[in-house]
């Protein structure tokens, strides 16, 4: 197997993870699944509940909200797939705990140079949340900025990079 680093974004709903799921089943031996939600409401650990439902029994789920280079670098493996869902959250995280814009990108930068150089593939599940509205509030631009650049230093480290519309994989790089 070839190794890949691998970009999928597109709007919510739109077919990401289930894309992103059958993507990794095609290049690997082993699988981790890195979830960064943190189940806040009971809404969101009903959508949780839900999501491992139908999840294949194959992955190792790894949750971790916030320290994910630590567990890529854990898991670095030839023949190993990491799918790390979704990126939007584990920023949403950041930004929660006052993450400044520099440490953010200093982050993600951190993890495209590990999709990059891996031995296992990443491929990693990202909203596109800049083709709406302005939002009203400072925090909610703020991150749909920090979102939009690190959606971008990502796609250029990224061998592939698919946008979903409709649950259609656009194939972008």
């Amino acid at each position: 197997m070839k190794k890949k680093f691998v970009l999928i974004t597109g709007g919510v709903r739109s077919g990401k993870t289930s894309f992103s799921e059958e993507l990794a089943k095609r290049a690997g031996k082993e699988y981790v699944y890195i979830a960064t939600t943190v189940p806040l409401d009971k809404e969101m650990k009903e959508r949780v509940r839900k999501h491992k439902s139908t999840r294949s029994k194959i992955w190792k789920v790894v949750e971790e909200p916030m320290d994910v280079i630590r567990v890529l670098k854990r898991e670095d493996k030839k023949g190993k797939v990491i799918l790390l869902d979704c990126l939007t959250l584990l920023i949403t995280n950041w930004l929660m705990k006052r993450y400044k814009e520099t440490i953010i990108e200093k982050k993600i930068k951190e993890i495209a140079d590990f999709g990059r150089d891996s031995k296992a593939s990443l491929i990693i599940v990202s909203n596109e949340v800049g083709m709406g509205i302005v939002p009203k509030n400072k925090l909610a631009r703020s991150f749909r900025d920090i979102q939009g650049l690190c959606n971008q230093i990502l796609a250029k480290s990224a061998k592939e990079v698919y946008f979903m519309a409709a649950g259609m994989p656009v194939r972008l790089k």
